[in-house]
């Protein structure tokens, strides 16, 4: 997985206007919304997400294409995952609806960019911060026969879920249910948000993994790079549930104001 650690390429949204005008569409005082803080790189809004300093509540808006809808179980473990880790007082809402198919896949991560373009609807609004994350029918095109990709944080706020291929590897691992390998990526994909580890948010001490940037080197740890690519996730959930963060990847999160 390769995301958007250094670039600052992100799109700027479609405005639809019928005459020539020098106003930003996104500018609230012209009746737009104010996408910028939604746009920024992956662990920019650690902070933001993990605390109630600058936002008290939290919108998540999950899309996701037809015959793809994550399993109940799978969005109730995540939302106990964010109830334990961060302080929303005014709550953490999370809706869903579905989209048609892009018919794009297998995707490259420009092409979710230009799907969250066109279906992202939920942005940053007064003290709520909002979160996009998408399931899509299809595969990465970056896996490869012994590695695939179950899921992608690409910047401060957004993130991809490989439902197609949590599918399939599910269906080929009877010992792990679909439920649980959403949550664990789901999870997953959220502690990059966070900023884990060290995209954003500073290790307290050093348990980078050297060889998967990103990712945490503890044994049995949810940061683990094999959470992310299902040649190991069976491995790592090892039927005993969804993997919890290690004390290293919470002291982390604590002290950017984290629980």
């Amino acid at each position: 997985m390769r995301r958007f650690k250094k670039l600052l390429i992100f799109f700027v949204s479609i405005a639809f206007v019928f005459s020539c005008s020098t106003e930003d569409p996104n500018d609230p005082a012209n009746g737009g919304v104010n996408r910028t803080a939604n746009l920024k790189t992956l662990g920019a809004s650690a902070t933001d997400l993990l605390s109630d300093v600058n936002f008290t509540s939290m919108n998540i808006e999950i899309v996701y294409v037809e015959g793809n809808k994550p399993a109940e179980e799978a969005i109730s473990n995540f939302s106990n995952f964010l109830k334990q880790r961060t302080y929303k007082p005014d709550g953490i809402r999370i809706t869903q609806r579905s989209v048609s198919s892009s018919g794009q896949a297998p995707f490259d991560i420009d092409e979710i960019v230009e799907i969250e373009k066109k279906e992202r609807t939920a942005y940053n609004a007064g003290d709520e911060i909002a979160v996009w994350i998408y399931f899509a029918d299809g595969s990465s095109e970056k896996d490869s026969n012994d590695k695939f990709v179950l899921g992608s944080a690409f910047r401060n706020t957004s993130m991809v879920i490989y439902e197609k291929t949590i599918k399939e590897f599910s269906s080929r691992n009877g010992g792990t249910s679909r439920a649980t390998i959403e949550a664990a990526t789901l999870n997953h994909e959220f502690g990059h948000l966070f900023g884990l580890v060290d995209l954003g948010t500073e290790p307290v001490s050093d348990h980078e993994d050297s060889e998967n940037q990103g990712h945490c080197i503890t044994d049995g740890c949810l940061m683990k790079a094999s959470i992310e690519f299902g040649s190991g996730v069976v491995d790592v959930i090892n039927g005993t549930g969804i993997p919890e963060l290690d004390q290293l990847c919470i002291d982390d999160l604590q002290s950017v104001g984290g629980k």
